[in-house]
């Protein structure tokens, strides 16, 4: 299936076994954007339960970085084998996240996990490249296309597991369900080695 562009993202978020020659990379040939703490805070609305279906597809998130704030909206898209390649995001600023979170209580959006986490962005070819320290998950790798061309999801991604292995950093480890799953269902969660 081919996507891309606007309001799509393909992406993937991996624990690396060796991150070093990944940072080597970033440090001597990518463009250094940003080292940030965010703390993205998730809903679910009581009229759909995102988390009554597994895997889950959709995510409702507000986040907060250096004081500007945010709201985003993501629908994964699922391949009949569970994995996921990309999906559609809607993303805007917003600008006092207390009375967003004020609305969502009057319409019944109920908060369910935060994760607070430091990340630091790189820019290399066409892929930002973050860096990831998760409170109560460890460390992660996440790469994202930032191409503008209409490109296949699922190819776009094995080139960037493929990116990661031929530059030597070893076994990587996948986990469709991203860091909101990860904390809410530790038992459940299950990662693809590559």
């Amino acid at each position: 299936m081919k996507t891309k562009r606007k309001n799509q993202e393909i992406e993937i978020q991996v624990r690396v076994e060796n991150s070093q020659p990944l940072k080597e990379l970033l440090e001597n040939k990518a463009q250094f954007l940003s080292e940030k703490r965010q703390t993205d805070e998730y809903f679910v609305p009581a009229h759909r339960d995102f988390l009554a279906v597994k895997p889950i597809e959709e995510w409702l998130r507000l986040r907060e970085e250096k004081g500007v704030y945010s709201i985003t909206y993501k629908k994964w898209y699922t391949s009949d084998d569970g994995r996921s390649w990309h999906c559609d995001e809607y993303e805007t600023k917003i600008e006092d996240i207390e009375q967003m979170k004020e609305i969502f209580k009057v319409i019944n959006i109920k908060p369910i996990i935060t994760v607070d986490k430091t990340r630091k962005n790189y820019i290399f070819q066409n892929y930002k490249i973050s860096f990831d320290s998760v409170k109560n998950l460890g460390d992660f790798v996440e790469v994202e296309y930032i191409g503008e061309e209409e490109v296949d999801g699922k190819k776009i991604a094995y080139e960037m597991i493929d990116f990661l292995k031929k530059l030597g950093c070893g076994k990587l480890e996948r986990n469709n369900g991203g860091y909101p799953f990860m904390l809410l269902f530790p038992e459940e969660t299950k990662f693809e080695e590559f």
